[in-house]
């Protein structure tokens, strides 16, 4: 069995190159939903007491069977603890022997870039190049990349309710060539951008976005309302737009969607994958992408890169 530890994972990250290993993980991404009915999948199973989350995200093939655990605790942070830790198994089917455990803290920072970087290779308008961020945290910094990866966004507009941590990304993000601005009230982040990514992580039913504050034309990639209890847009602007979710019996579960009644309609992304073209209807049209994660096999591909 082989056993990938976060040092060697960041030892082949540096071996490829970052903007390599983003491209290549979202093309594994991508070949996954291309072949979407051939995969076993179900809503993950969740733990929730007054200190986090636990979870366990199952996914499985005729070959591979997967598993990955991750936790939310935001209150670790005050604790000088992560706020998440993950790990994964990857099993063969024929004799369920592992034949792979994986750390995963910097495999699921990885595959949410990525999964909304191709996500928006198909939703947002094919000129953007700015994107405004609500939330600057470390999530943030892997989004940049992987924006500028796969979408060539070259502007980024920021904002964090602790002006500490948008220091923090700016520092983190010197020298990659980005413009960066930081912003004081939330509003100024998402003026005149094409793209608007929302990754808070306080778990309640939070308005990080209203209605009035979404401009026409723009991409919204949401990916902080991962949990029962925790959203980040208001439901004026789920209406407003198309809404496209990875899997739709688990985002009407934990994304934002399950602030809506349950006949509202949505379009799985994989559909859209399938088509192989950006389904944006108009340069004014307002798309959403209502990610809450679901496993890949990036198990797979760092398994056959060691």
């Amino acid at each position: 069995m082989k056993y990938i530890s976060s040092q060697n994972l960041v030892k082949l990250i540096h071996h490829v190159g970052l903007k390599t290993f983003l491209i290549e993980l979202s093309n594994i991404i991508e070949e996954d939903y291309k072949r979407w009915n051939k995969f076993d999948k179900s809503p993950r199973y969740v733990h929730h007491s007054e200190y986090g989350v636990n979870e366990l995200m199952p996914t499985s093939d005729q070959e591979l069977f997967s598993f990955k655990y991750v936790n939310g605790h935001p209150n670790n942070f005050n604790k000088h603890l992560q706020t998440v830790v993950a790990f994964g198994v990857l099993c063969d089917v024929k004799t369920g022997y592992p034949v792979l455990l994986s750390e995963m803290n910097i495999g699921t920072a990885l595959r949410t870039a990525a999964m909304s970087a191709l996500a928006a290779k198909y939703l947002c308008n094919k000129n953007a190049k700015t994107m405004g961020m609500i939330g600057a945290g470390c999530q943030a910094e892997f989004q940049a990349h992987a924006f500028r990866a796969i979408n060539n966004i070259s502007s980024i507009k920021i904002y964090d309710i602790d002006p500490k941590v948008s220091e923090k990304f700016l520092s983190n993000m010197a020298g990659t060539g980005f413009n960066i601005t930081i912003c004081k009230p939330p509003q100024e982040a998402i003026e005149n951008v094409d793209i608007i990514t929302t990754c808070t992580a306080d778990k309640q039913y939070a308005t990080i976005l209203t209605d009035n504050m979404v401009g026409q034309g723009v991409h919204i990639n949401a990916i902080g309302g991962d949990c029962p209890g925790k959203t980040e847009l208001h439901p004026d602007i789920l209406s407003r737009g198309r809404v496209f979710v990875e899997y739709e019996p688990q985002s009407r579960i934990e994304g934002e969607i399950q602030q809506m009644p349950e006949d509202f309609n949505v379009t799985e992304i994989y559909k859209v994958i399938q088509s192989g073209e950006n389904t944006r209807k108009s340069l004014r049209e307002i798309t959403i992408f209502d990610s809450v994660g679901l496993q890949y096999r990036i198990f797979h591909s760092c398994a056959t890169s060691t």
